[in-house]
């Protein structure tokens, strides 16, 4: 299976080296190459895309601001591999749960390796498909982690409560006994999580609705813990609970 991807670098030169290196890639298709990320969003939307290589310090809209946009549209969103001259924005490359970082000037070995990266990547969700007996878009009942060096995938059922930890986030599970460490925001797994069964209760806090074993005016049980709900959420959990009283 091939990856239809683009590039997207406001330096021709660098544009054109990342095209001939996807172009070199027998598992990666090239689909389009943009020198700004506005025209890069647009065939994004039209859909198709599977990994977007961008540079980061584009005018208009950078490549970290268009890897925000596309967080909020996950069913469209393909995986994002940065490259760029500065590493100072490693950090918030994988905030936004980039694949990769390659820091330019870059080799084709290098390139390969994000390559393998997303390669792997895609490959996982297809045998998770295969695995559950029908295929069913990536993100319906499961989300992939970066845990580490890898991705892991986690299913919304096996999650109890995910708790926010400044630029990292502590997911745990029902499955284990030690929870799961990603280096992501809680707003944005809020927004993958809108609709799932998940409601934030609190600055630091996501539920599982179908976990809850009890509650009370300030705070909700589940297992053994106890998770505060703040009055900024409560209203909407309060909400909540009026449909099963």
């Amino acid at each position: 299976m091939k990856l239809n991807c683009i590039a997207v670098d406001d330096e021709p030169l660098a544009l054109g080296l990342v095209c001939t290196f996807i172009e070199k890639t027998p598992f990666l298709e090239l689909a389009g190459s943009f020198s700004n990320g506005v025209d890069a969003l647009q065939a994004i939307q039209n859909g198709g895309i599977d990994v977007a290589f961008l540079d980061i310090q584009m005018p208009d809209l950078t490549g970290l601001e268009l890897a925000r946009i596309l967080e909020k549209s996950p069913e469209r969103a393909p995986r994002v591999v940065f490259t760029t001259a500065f590493n100072q924005f490693a950090h918030e490359g994988y905030k936004v749960d980039a694949l990769d970082y390659l820091l330019k000037p870059f080799n084709y070995e290098e390139f390969l390796k994000a390559a393998t990266k997303a390669q792997q990547h895609f490959s996982l969700v297809r045998r998770a498909e295969e695995s559950s007996g029908q295929l069913v878009s990536p993100k319906d009942n499961y989300l992939f982690l970066k845990v580490e060096y890898q991705m892991v995938r986690v299913l919304f059922e096996d999650i109890l409560y995910i708790e926010g930890l400044k630029d990292y986030v502590k997911v745990h599970l029902e499955s284990s006994l030690k929870p799961i460490l990603s280096l992501t925001s809680l707003k944005s797994l809020e927004e993958k999580l809108a609709g799932k069964g998940f409601m934030r209760v609190h600055r630091s806090f996501i539920v599982n609705l179908d976990k809850i074993s009890a509650v009370t005016k300030t705070s909700i049980s589940i297992g053994t813990e106890n998770i505060p709900v703040s009055e900024q959420y409560k209203e909407d959990f309060n909400r909540y609970l009026s449909q099963w009283m």
